[in-house]
């Protein structure tokens, strides 16, 4: 009689391993509805050690789980110096850890991948496990739950359906849903999207405000601009960890060849910012049929795809509130103002939709006002707890 292949799980350990964990989704997800890969370069600007800015600030261990040699599952456990600056409001202390990049080929393989984890975690002296993030809740967020079959986004994680039942009968519970909404661009989602008169620009009691693009001059400072509204803003919201000054400095510099100036919208009030959002366009739009790892004549027809800017989606990865207006009315409308703006942008843009993701389930105020455009989420996806006590 045959006996079953005996699952490995080990530590990740140099380029070569490094690399199968890169490579790994794309491999076990192949031809699975709705998947599509992304490019191996930008996973490895995400995980690699040597490129990723979270480990100016984190450690992190990864895991394969190994059959007959083969991979067929992973998983990276980390944790976070920058937890210690957060407010009792994200719910996160510094005796919680985080897994991540949790892919597998079946649902047996999960359960030991989790524990793989664990241990780590333990071994760190942390006491509970709370992922995926991907390193943290500033990169991939959450394990997709609904929505596999949209059209994929970047930074967006994607997991086939039986994943998240493999995670919660391992004993995992649900900690927060995050949802994403598909905005489209176009007269219609602007007739939705009613700015209140006085808000806008030029006009009424709040004629002061003005609204401007991307100065490539001084986007180091726009850069800046933005770090500090976006960790204002949301500091005090579940599961926050704030954007580290290296971050900032490392997105700017990869996304530099794909920006574009109208592709951020910053409110000022007398020269103060009030509001800012920046919005990225989707690399799947022309990587997402070449696969993880074109060939020569693959990244010819990327570059030249991007030359051309032949985007049709964006997503809006970071917006931020002046402190000193959030709680207040004007605080409250400053991000229909800035969705506003990006609807009429998109008039001379080439995007079609527009993604607004990462909006907590108990977000109400939010969901609100993109629920008037899009009144459905588009995707879901799951944030996951465990006490490492018991």
């Amino acid at each position: 009689m045959t006996q079953p292949a005996r699952l490995v799980i080990s530590p990740v350990s140099g380029f070569r391993a490094l690399s199968a964990f890169v490579r790994l989704p794309r491999q076990i997800y192949a031809g699975m509805s709705g998947y599509t890969p992304p490019l191996d370069m930008e996973q490895r600007d995400l995980l690699d050690p040597k490129r990723s800015a979270f480990f100016s600030h984190g450690k992190a261990q990864y895991f394969l789980a190994l059959r007959d040699g083969k991979p067929v599952g992973r998983i990276s456990a980390q944790i976070d110096d920058l937890i210690g600056q957060t407010s009792a409001a994200t719910g996160l202390s510094t005796d919680t850890g985080f897994f991540g990049a949790l892919d597998a080929a079946s649902p047996e393989i999960v359960p030991p991948l989790l524990d793989a984890a664990a241990d780590w975690l333990r071994a760190q002296g942390r006491t509970r496990m709370l992922g995926p993030w991907t390193l943290n809740s500033n990169g991939e967020y959450g394990l997709m739950i609904e929505g596999q079959t949209a059209p994929p986004m970047i930074m967006m994680p994607w997991h086939p359906k039986e994943l998240g039942a493999a995670v919660e009968a391992s004993g995992m519970t649900k900690a927060m849903d995050v949802l994403s909404y598909d905005m489209q661009v176009g007269p219609e989602a602007e007739e939705a999207h009613i700015v209140p008169r006085g808000l806008r620009v030029g006009e009424g009691r709040l004629g002061d405000l003005s609204v401007r693009q991307l100065n490539r001059r001084e986007i180091s400072r726009d850069g800046d601009i933005l770090l500090q509204l976006y960790n204002d803003t949301w500091r005090d919201t579940w599961g926050f960890i704030p954007y580290a000054d290296t971050e900032m400095k490392t997105m700017i510099h990869q996304i530099k060849p794909i920006l574009r100036d109208e592709l951020f919208v910053l409110v000022e009030r007398a020269g103060e910012p009030m509001a800012v959002a920046l919005v990225i366009p989707n690399v799947f739009d022309i990587a997402g049929d070449l696969g993880g790892a074109p060939s020569p004549f693959g990244w010819a027809r990327l570059g030249k795809r991007l030359l051309r800017h032949e985007f049709h989606s964006a997503r809006v990865i970071l917006l931020g509130v002046n402190r000193a207006v959030v709680g207040t009315a004007l605080g409250s409308l400053l991000p229909g103002l800035v969705i506003a703006e990006l609807m009429k942008r998109g008039r001379t843009l080439p995007y079609r939709r527009i993604e607004l993701g990462w909006v907590l389930e108990t977000n109400q105020p939010m969901r609100r006002l993109i629920e008037r455009i899009a009144p459905e989420p588009s995707k879901r996806h799951r944030v996951y707890t465990r006490d490492l006590t018991a």
